[in-house]
C-alpha cells in the first residue's frame, strides 16, 4: 500500500529567487539539523522533481517539488 504524503507549500520571500536544499530541508522541519540534512541529501534520500539530487546547496526555485521520506514539500514564490 503507497504510504499517504504530508504536503508541505513553502512560500519563498520576494527578495528570494530560490532556497539552498539543506535549508528547504531545515526550514520545514522535516530533519532535525543540519548535519542531518547534509547527511540525507548526499546517502540520495532526497528526490527533486522525481530525480535523486546530492547537491546540498542546489538552488531550489518556485515550482520546485521535493520529497523527502514521507514529506512532499512545494515551493511557491509570494510574488506581488
Amino acid at each position: 500500500m503507497a504510504q499517504k504524503l504530508n504536503r508541505i507549500i513553502f512560500t519563498l520571500r520576494d527578495d528570494e529567487d530560490f532556497i539552498p536544499l539543506i535549508s528547504l530541508l531545515k526550514a520545514c522541519d522535516v530533519v532535525y539539523s543540519g548535519s542531518e540534512a547534509q547527511e540525507v541529501v548526499t546517502n540520495g534520500m532526497v528526490l527533486r522533481n522525481g530525480e535523486v539530487e546530492y547537491r546540498k546547496r542546489a538552488k531550489i526555485r518556485a515550482g520546485e517539488t521535493i520529497i523527502f521520506e514521507n514529506y512532499e514539500i512545494f515551493v511557491d514564490y509570494a510574488g506581488e
